[in-house]
Order: structure tokens, then C-alpha cells, then sequence
């Protein structure tokens, strides 16, 4: 049996931030659901998050995650009182009690798993994750002998100068069982330089207790402030690049490039320089994104080129070209072989195969059958100050420079519009449609 527990009820105060600190965003997901994530392949039996500064916001955030339980812990008096939250929650528990810590964002399954390997084999009553660093400053040292046996953890601020030598640190990550955890969490004491209940207290008073030291130190960084998130962002972002440079995508200026965790590539896609992906992006085999180009939730299909453009909820299909300096926003589709231009908007908007929008329009709420080709600055108005209206062009269509459709507006296929047009009809199939003024000119007028 696995219950595990998230210390996530600290106010992070030095991150000056309306936002509780677990909530704080890196990579496309917060803190705290990057930790339960990391422990996710454990498939533990409880899974419970100890909340205290804005409870009510971090559980609304995480309420699509089943199965989650909260404990309030109020007012928050040190780790070691956080965890004396679960004894009556987990007053019946036997088994292992796995201890993360809520600003701990870079752990890595396997080492979470080993972890827990290791504190089962070993079976000892505790077993913490260690690492050490260059510079410890700000870190608990551990003290333990060559067999990994731990004798004590101190705080930095309470090591002597001697004890500040050692570089061997905490993590504060435990697995403890539970049973022992429970017996000597009630004599927890506040005698030490914060007046707070150490959870690192209980290591000294239960035996065998042991660590795990982690080959990778970055693992264990733990986040105060903006600086340290930058550096956790950081070292995310390289190693979804990496992953994604194995995997047969190319990065031509990788430190310039920002991912998603839920990003995904196909092979030989091309990502050029300053190019970012959010949310669930997906790219397929073969495109070439960027330079300069955002993509948040995009579906693109293969062989795609997307240059200094924007694209949002989109969804894009195989052989498309767009920009520079296009933007697709929430509800565009386009199918096969479609081109969008330059400084061309669409929104709303269902594009089918072989269309082209060229240049300087505005496509939006509209479909647009095949190979309908939109000149230059042709606009659907479809907004008439309280609804939004749907234009539909349809297929062989073209529309001349300088265009307006008025919708609610269809134009059947093969219809072509003259250039400079204002148009608030329906067009039948096979039409020329006209609506300009007529052309005035004056001779002598100076």
C-alpha cells in the first residue's frame, strides 16, 4: 500500500505573487500537478494534498484530478505539523508514506520509483532523497555513513559552521512507513531557530533510517522566488528539447525555442528559431515551423510551413502553407493544400482543400468551399454590432481586391466578385457580382 502526500499549503511569499506558489506555472502545467504527475507510474492508493494559504483556489485548480484528497492545515507551522495533519486521515492506513514537496517541480519518475524501491528493499523506517551541491546554502545537511545509514538532518540555519561544511543536502523527500511515522509524529518540539514542527526531526527518531543520493542535483531544486522559476523553466525546457532532438526533430537555435509538455513532433519536422509551443500542440512529419511563430492547442498536419504566424486552437491539415504574419484563431480549419498569407486573419472559419487567402483579409465565421481563391483585403463583416453572421463561399469562387461580404451572405460556387465590392445579397452559382460606385471623375478639378 502507497499514500502519498504533497506539502503544498506555504504562502511563497518571496514569489510576490497574487497566485499561491503551487500554482505557479512552468512548461504548461503548475508546480504542484508536475509533482502529482511525477508520482503518477506509482499508482498510489491515497493521494493527498496538504493545503493551507488560498486552499479553496489550489483545490478548484485541481478538481478534474479523481481521486485527490485535501487536508487543510491551518495555520501552517512547519512540515513536520503538516504532516501531523494526516494521522486522523490516515488513521487506518498501513503501508508506505511517500512525502513530496509542492515546489519540487523537476523529480523524474524513475528517481521517485527508485525511491520507493530501495526504502522497500531496504526496509528501513525512512528513506530520503539526497543530493549534493556546490553551494548548500539555504539546504538541511544530512549526516550518514558509508552504508547510506542516515544519523541526522540539520537546517541550515541551525548547523554550526563544522556542520555547514558538509554538502550532502536534503531534498525533503521521504518515505517513511507510516505506522512508525505515526508514532513519533506527536513528539515533534518547536525547540529550534524558526519555532516550527521539522518534519526532519522524525529521521533521528526512527530506525534503520536511510538515503538515496541523486546522480542529477537539478532534480531536487526547490522554487522561493522568480529567479529560481526561470531556472527550473529552464532546465524543463532543455530536456523537452532533448527528448524531441532524439526523436528526429530538428532544432536549429534549440535555446531560443519554448515547449509544452503536452507538445508533440513527428519526425523531420524543422523548428526555426524563436518559435514557442503551448497547451496540446501537435506537429506531423515533415513541417517546417517558424521562424517567429507561436502555436497554442494546434493540430498541424504533415509537411506544413508556418512562418512568423500565430496559431490558436487550429487545426491544420496535410501540405498547408501559412504567413508571415498570419493569424489563426480559435475554430480555424483548414484542409489540405491551403495557403494563408501575409497578414491574413481567420477565425471561426472551415477553409476546404486547394483555398487561398492570400493577402490583408479578414476570414471570419465563414466556410469557404474548394479552391476558392480570396484577393487581396477582402473582409467578411460578420458582426453587426450584437451577432455574429456566417458567410459562405462556395467552391470555384474568387473575390476581387478590396472586397466586403456582408453577412449573413452565401455565394454560391463559381461566382466571382469585382474588385472593390460591397456586397449584402446572396449570389446564385456562376454570377458576376457587382456593388461599387460608379467611378466619377472631374476634369480641371485643381
Amino acid at each position: 500500500m502507497l499514500a502519498v502526500a504533497v506539502l503544498a499549503a506555504g504562502k511563497g511569499t518571496r514569489m510576490k505573487s497574487d497566485l499561491p506558489k503551487v500554482l505557479q506555472p512552468l512548461a504548461g502545467a503548475t508546480l504542484v500537478e508536475r509533482i502529482l504527475g511525477s508520482c503518477r507510474a506509482l499508482k498510489p492508493q491515497r493521494q493527498i494534498l496538504i493545503v493551507g494559504h488560498q486552499a479553496e483556489r489550489v483545490e478548484q485548480s485541481l478538481s478534474q484530478h479523481d481521486g485527490l484528497e485535501f487536508v487543510l492545515q491551518q495555520p501552517q507551522n512547519g512540515t513536520g505539523h503538516a504532516v501531523q495533519q494526516l494521522l486522523a486521515p490516515l488513521a487506518d492506513f498501513d503501508g508506505d508514506l511517500l512525502v513530496l514537496n509542492g515546489d519540487v517541480p523537476l523529480l523524474r519518475e524513475e528517481t521517485i520509483t527508485a525511491l520507493l524501491e530501495q526504502h522497500r528493499s531496504s526496509q528501513a523506517s525512512v528513506t530520503l532523497l539526497t543530493a549534493r551541491l556546490d553551494d548548500p546554502t539555504g539546504y538541511g545537511r544530512v549526516f550518514a555513513d558509508a552504508s547510506g545509514q542516515v544519523s541526522a538532518i540539520v537546517e541550515h540555519r541551525d548547523c554550526t559552521d563544522e556542520q555547514r561544511a558538509n554538502n550532502l543536502t536534503n531534498a525533503g523527500i521521504y518515505c517513511f512507513n507510516w505506522k512508525k511515522l505515526a508514532a513519533v509524529l506527536p513528539q515533534l518540539s518547536t525547540d529550534n531557530d524558526q519555532g516550527e514542527l521539522y518534519l526532519t526531526d522524525t529521521v533521528a527518531m526512527l530506525s534503520p533510517a536511510m538515503h538515496l543520493e541523486v546522480a542529477d542535483a537539478d532534480e531536487i531544486n526547490g522554487i522561493n522566488d522568480r529567479y529560481q522559476l526561470a531556472q527550473c523553466e529552464a532546465v524543463i525546457q532543455q530536456r523537452l528539447r532533448r527528448h524531441w532532438m532524439a526523436e528526429g526533430v530538428t532544432f536549429i537555435d534549440p535555446d531560443s525555442c519554448t515547449l509544452s509538455d503536452g507538445t508533440r513532433f513527428d519526425r523531420d519536422v524543422v523548428v526555426e528559431p524563436q518559435c514557442h509551443f503551448r497547451g496540446t500542440t501537435t506537429i506531423g512529419r515533415g513541417c517546417r515551423i517558424g521562424p517567429g511563430s507561436f502555436l497554442e492547442n494546434a493540430s498541424v498536419g504533415e509537411e506544413v510551413e508556418v512562418l512568423y504566424s500565430v496559431l490558436r486552437d487550429a487545426v491544420v491539415a496535410d501540405r498547408c502553407s501559412i504567413g508571415p504574419y498570419a493569424q489563426l484563431r480559435p475554430g480555424s480549419e483548414l484542409a489540405r493544400d491551403c495557403r494563408i498569407g501575409n497578414f491574413v486573419e481567420v477565425k471561426k472559419s472551415q477553409i476546404a482543400a486547394g483555398s487561398k487567402v492570400n493577402h490583408l483579409s479578414y476570414i471570419g465565421d465563414a466556410q469557404l468551399g474548394e479552391n476558392v481563391n480570396v484577393g487581396a483585403g477582402t473582409i467578411t463583416a460578420n458582426y453587426d454590432g450584437v451577432n455574429k453572421h456566417q458567410t459562405v463561399i462556395g467552391a470555384g469562387s474568387k473575390t476581387g481586391a478590396n472586397s466586403v461580404l456582408v453577412a449573413p451572405i452565401t455565394l454560391g460556387a463559381n461566382v466571382t466578385v469585382g474588385a472593390g465590392s460591397t456586397l449584402t445579397k446572396d449570389v446564385p452559382a456562376g454570377a458576376l457580382a457587382l456593388g461599387r460606385a460608379k467611378q466619377l471623375v472631374k476634369e480641371n478639378w485643381s
